[in-house]
């Protein structure tokens, strides 16, 4: 796919995406490349931002958010977000063991995680429509009514960036290319 986007930074970015940009760079010493599409639209930059502090703040673990982020990443091919979140996940501590399980898709070594790994597929996958006995099931696994919901935030805080990722043909920064996929 042509690049139709165009990779902003401080100096290019519409103004309302600056001080986003700006804020990233400071807390983490570059710009994803991800953020710098989004910056184009500082509403989706902000969706995205808040849905990941949003999303970051839930009860999960690190380990259950890796889970959910990275199934929905390899769910929907996202050549950029494998390798983003497996440094994300390196950073968080995540056992490699449960990174490494996710990427070569292979069996968790956990099995309640592997049971949210099944529940965030049924829901990517379905496009929702879990039955009462995935989500019971999903439940008697040792999550909550409130995990169900704070999963699907994590699904939507995916959606926005691998869709985007996919149409503008993100090129992975250097931080991430060790870990690409």
């Amino acid at each position: 796919m042509r690049e139709l986007f165009q990779l902003h930074d401080q100096s290019t970015a519409p103004s309302e995406s600056k001080q986003l940009l700006e804020k990233v760079k400071a807390s983490s010493g570059m710009i994803p490349g991800l953020y710098a599409v989004l910056a184009e639209s500082p509403e989706a930059l902000k969706a995205y931002v808040e849905l990941g502090k949003i999303f970051s703040q839930s009860s999960l673990s690190d380990e259950e958010k890796t889970v959910v982020w990275q199934k929905i990443n390899i769910e929907n091919g996202s050549k950029f977000c494998v390798p983003a979140h497996t440094l994300v996940a390196m950073v968080m501590q995540v056992d490699k063991t449960i990174t490494s399980a996710l990427r070569d898709k292979t069996p968790h070594p956990n099995e309640k995680l592997d049971k949210l790994r099944e529940f965030t597929l049924i829901l990517v996958r379905n496009r929702r429509k879990a039955t009462e006995e995935e989500v019971l099931a999903f439940i008697e696994a040792g999550f909550t009514r409130k995990n169900i919901l704070e999963v699907i935030i994590g699904i939507s805080q995916k959606v926005l960036s691998n869709y985007t990722n996919y149409l503008a043909n993100t090129p992975l920064n250097k931080e991430f290319q060790a870990f690409a996929w």
